[in-house]
């Protein structure tokens, strides 16, 4: 829960003058977040904490964000290079989708950039449902959601659900549990191991559903 904030405070830090200093502002909070988040949890990083971090009045960090959930939405939003590679995975064969989006996400994992705030978040999932379902939400609409839709299967959402789930315990064996051979196995014989079955859940045909 967010705390509760003044109804008129008075502003710390630079106020938001213009466009650049808009963006400059909420780029320092949204990195003051990240590192926050990522040095502890969901729950133990208050609006205030952030605010204090980037040197900023709290209001200033729900006038750019919203919300704690939202900021801490924001923090794991992926890289435009990255965006651009989940695009890229839509416009090549389907066929190889699932070895494509496996070791793309793998990666993910591998790269301090995005590293840090993603394992602060599954950390988060086991205590906390707001963080819980901000990373899902992530998961969803960045990265699997964009390539169950654009292969027109049926069952979307369900399909999104699977892969979201295989993903997830995925690397939470491998690099928050750190279970054994798991953590250790080659990344390409991994992928090797888990792209067939996070294909069949992108296209592969499932039992009618009795809904």
């Amino acid at each position: 829960m967010n705390d509760p904030i003044p109804a008129a405070p008075r502003r710390r830090g630079r106020p938001p003058g213009s466009r650049a200093g808009d963006t400059a502002t909420r780029d320092r909070i949204l990195e003051s977040a990240r590192r926050l988040f990522a040095s502890g949890t969901y729950a133990s990083t208050t609006v205030r904490a952030v605010a204090a971090e980037a040197d900023v009045n709290p209001a200033l960090v729900l006038h750019y964000f919203g919300s704690k959930r939202d900021l801490f939405a924001a923090t794991l939003r992926l890289p435009l290079h990255l965006r651009d590679q989940v695009s890229g995975l839509i416009r090549h064969d389907p066929a190889d989708l699932g070895e494509r989006l496996v070791r793309l996400f793998l990666h993910l994992w591998r790269d301090p950039v995005t590293r840090r705030p993603l394992a602060a978040m599954v950390r988060s999932v086991f205590s906390d449902q707001d963080a819980a379902d901000a990373f899902g939400s992530f998961l969803s609409d960045e990265i699997v959601g964009p390539l169950v839709a654009a292969s027109g299967r049926d069952q979307p959402d369900l399909r999104i659900t699977l892969v979201v789930s295989h993903l997830v315990g995925l690397v939470i064996g491998r690099h928050i549990l750190g279970v054994a051979p798991l953590a250790r196995v080659d990344l390409d014989h991994l992928v090797a191991c888990v792209a067939p079955v996070v294909q069949h859940y992108l296209t592969g045909p499932l039992p009618p559903s009795s809904a």
